[in-house]
């Protein structure tokens, strides 16, 4: 199994972010293998979470994620275990 990273985002809430940031990862043949998108500050912003692959890519990507006019913040987040997603899924 492949070690897996959160990518934490804070971006505006509008229609047509999410297209953008997974557009992103599209284009550059990355495979996004979890997300989970929350409205957060009154609906004026969201917060996603991505899990993805570990890749030598993933440094270049989190820097053109930041780039990107609707994304506000990005980091790891190391904090959360590895099995995040996966314990989410089965608690729904």
């Amino acid at each position: 199994m492949e070690q897996t990273h959160i990518i934490d985002l804070r971006v505006r809430n509008h229609p047509g972010v999410m297209s953008h940031i997974t557009g992103l990862f599209a284009r550059r043949a990355f495979n996004l293998e979890a997300i989970l998108c929350v409205p957060v500050s009154g609906n004026d912003e969201s917060r996603m979470l991505l899990l993805v692959n570990d890749t030598p890519k993933l440094e270049q990507i989190e820097r053109q994620l930041a780039k990107l006019h609707d994304v506000l913040a990005v980091r790891q987040r190391t904090d959360l275990p590895s099995d995040y997603f996966e314990r989410l899924g089965k608690s729904i």
